[in-house]
């Protein structure tokens, strides 16, 4: 829920134009000004920006713009006006995140535009000490329905810089058509300029590194009237371009792809992240632009830990008796829900759901259910299908769930990131939030700060998650480096639904990661329902002290600090809950690591599971927090140590 405490403005005297008349430059700083942005319009009325930190350019001069169907606003603009430099600071709470309380310090100019028709265009900056955002807004009104065909916004990087990046799948490819869905493997380091391997581009969040600069690129606040974007495949000379979604990422036949919508009308915000990995990691921009939460009633509103039999034990593990089972599971250790994957109306029915429900409320567990969302754009057979696609089916079928007391809907695969898919996003959280029904999307796009707007959204997967460990060897033998890799980039913002930990076994496949990993991914990862994919007849196999420190885990937190790490490498994270700090750490590589990590900001004495000696053991010790705090850390291995 966003509480604005002050907003004031003031004005300066704006930078001078160049030299050149036609030419007009405008700088803006940073609160501490140690990022600057500078914005141009050359003499062919294009405008382009650039971004430095500490003096160095972060982002070389890129491309600003927008063509509408009824108008060009790439070239041939002119300035009417810029406003003052305004003063924004602003505190927010999250129930979902990184961090309970975010405070906001920016500054904010807009540059009032025209273009060779006199049709207004404002590009809209903000810049604050974590980065920069910016966005376009078509002020006035119309009856008609405007189309944006192209946006030209671009990220042009030093060709020294090297980045870390996702392929973006092709709409209507893998298994029963149900790409793209955020889940292609990351390119790890790579050149600038380096092409996509997938004609669909890259995704967001997209990182790179220029020096001792790295910079995070994505978008937040998109809403029901633009479609999700990404970056096309081809950068030519290391600048990066917004891209739209191909022809099939619509939700129906002739249903809106590109971006329309009547004026007036913002676009998303386009996020630059940037400074030490440390910024990149604590820093909340992509959610301080989000859009302010909705009126909703937040009672109902829970984060918490969930159960899950399916990843373990797939299909036939969702049959009545076994998920009576994994409520007593959840409730043992304390999880506050169970998630009933796919098929439960065929495999337990309605009436024995109703059954589970009552019986979990006994022992204070929620259930949550799966449905399909699909419609024709995908061929995924499983079930409830199509309950999702109307407003009427929408609301009958979650004011069904709300009387049967069910907490909560996971919704699988879906189509694209088209307009009218971004809208049907919008439209299922609005009538979840009617019946209280939490939501959890699955088979994807990115959050974008939705989390904020609709606070019942308590997760999104869009990445290459724990299942993928079950389908194949070659997708466990990539654990170590991608686990390194996302928390510098998929869960820097949203939250996110990877399902993990598993501490016995992956049935038919060799496991490359140590439980001292896999303990530790629960708090490396955030996500407002946080699934664990262990099994009952697992955790039997696990000391007792470890599925105590599993029943105490947190399911929200105050505050992060980044520790150590480089993506694809290690990364260590302490983030506090009440008078606790958990600081947690997994190494990616195939040695083992000495690690030093400055623990000083820690009070007193703490505890710390790490690996055994043997294969999948723990061992347990005693810790002091210091400035060279040190520990040895095995192969794909990992810890997790706990402070009061």
């Amino acid at each position: 829920m966003i509480k604005e405490l002050r907003r004031f403005s003031f004005f300066l005297l704006l930078a001078g134009s160049s030299a050149m008349a036609q030419v007009k430059t405008f700088k803006l700083s940073s609160p501490n000004d140690k990022i600057v942005l500078t914005f141009t319009l050359n003499s062919k009325g294009e405008p382009s920006y650039a971004v430095s930190r500490n003096n160095v350019e972060a982002i070389e001069t890129s491309k600003l713009g927008l063509v509408r169907s009824d108008g060009d606003y790439t070239r041939a603009l002119r300035l009417s006006s810029a406003s003052g430099i305004e003063s924004l600071a602003g505190q927010y709470e999250t129930l979902v995140g990184k961090r309970r309380i975010n405070r906001y310090v920016a500054k904010q100019q807009v540059f009032h535009l025209s273009n060779g028709a006199g049709k207004p265009l404002d590009i809209i900056f903000r810049i604050s000490n974590d980065g920069v955002a910016f966005r376009y807004y078509f002020p006035g009104q119309s009856a008609d329905i405007k189309q944006i065909t192209n946006e030209v916004s671009s990220f042009n990087f030093p060709g020294s810089a090297r980045g870390w990046l996702q392929p973006m799948a092709d709409a209507q490819t893998g298994w029963e058509r149900t790409n793209p869905s955020y889940e292609e493997n990351y390119e790890q380091g790579i050149p600038v300029g380096r092409k996509s391997p997938i004609r669909a581009g890259w995704v967001f969040p997209a990182l790179f590194q220029n020096g001792d600069t790295w910079v995070l690129i994505t978008e937040s606040a998109s809403e029901g009237n633009y479609a999700g974007t990404r970056l096309k495949p081809d950068s030519p000379g290391g600048e990066y371009s917004i891209g739209f979604p191909q022809s099939p990422e619509v939700f129906s036949p002739g249903a809106a792809l590109l971006p329309a919508s009547k004026l007036p009308w913002y676009t998303p915000w386009r996020i630059i992240a940037l400074g030490s990995l440390k910024t990149i990691v604590e820093s909340s921009l992509g959610t301080d632009v989000a859009k302010p939460t909705m009126e909703l009633d937040l009672s109902y509103i829970k984060p918490g830990k969930s159960a899950w039999s399916w990843v373990l034990m797939k299909d036939d593990s969702t049959v009545y008796h076994v998920q009576k089972r994994f409520i007593d599971y959840a409730a043992d250790m304390n999880w506050e829900y169970l998630l009933i994957d796919a098929e439960w109306d065929k495999r337990i029915g309605y009436e024995k759901i109703a059954e589970l429900a009552e019986y979990a409320q006994t022992k204070k567990v929620g259930l949550l259910l799966w449905y399909n969302s699909a419609g024709a754009w995908n061929g995924a057979p499983f079930t409830p299908r199509d309950m999702m696609l109307t407003r009427e089916s929408r609301r009958a079928e979650f004011a069904k769930l709300q009387k049967m007391g069910i907490k909560g809907v996971k919704i699988d695969f879906f189509g694209g990131d088209g307009q009218s898919f971004m809208q049907y996003y919008l439209d299922i959280l609005k009538d979840a939030a009617d019946h209280k029904i939490l939501v959890n999307f699955h088979g994807t796009t990115l959050p974008r700060g939705l989390q904020i707007t609709y606070p019942n959204l308590m997760t999104m997967e869009s990445v290459k998650g724990m299942e993928f460990r079950t389908f194949a060897q070659e997708a466990e033998d990539m654990q170590p480096a991608h686990c390194t890799t996302i928390p510098f980039t998929r869960n820097v913002f949203d939250p996110m639904d990877y399902t993990p930990m598993v501490l016995h076994k992956i049935p038919n496949i060799k496991r490359k990661t140590t439980n001292g990993f896999e303990l530790a991914l629960p708090i490396l990862f955030t996500s407002g329902i946080q699934h664990l994919a262990e099994t009952p007849e697992g955790m039997s196999h696990v000391p007792d002290y470890v599925k105590e420190h599993l029943r105490n885990l947190p399911s929200t937190w105050d505050d992060v600090r980044f520790i150590d790490g480089f993506p694809g490498k290690r990364v260590v994270i302490a983030r506090k809950s009440g008078n606790r700090w958990y600081v947690a750490g997994i190494n990616g590589e195939k040695e083992s690591r000495e690690f030093t990590l400055d623990l000083s900001f820690i009070p007193g004495t703490g505890k710390m599971i790490t690996d055994g000696e043997e294969d999948l053991s723990f061992a347990k010790s005693d810790v002091v927090p210091s400035r060279t705090t040190s520990l040895k850390v095995k192969p794909a291995g990992g810890f997790v140590m706990v402070f009061e």
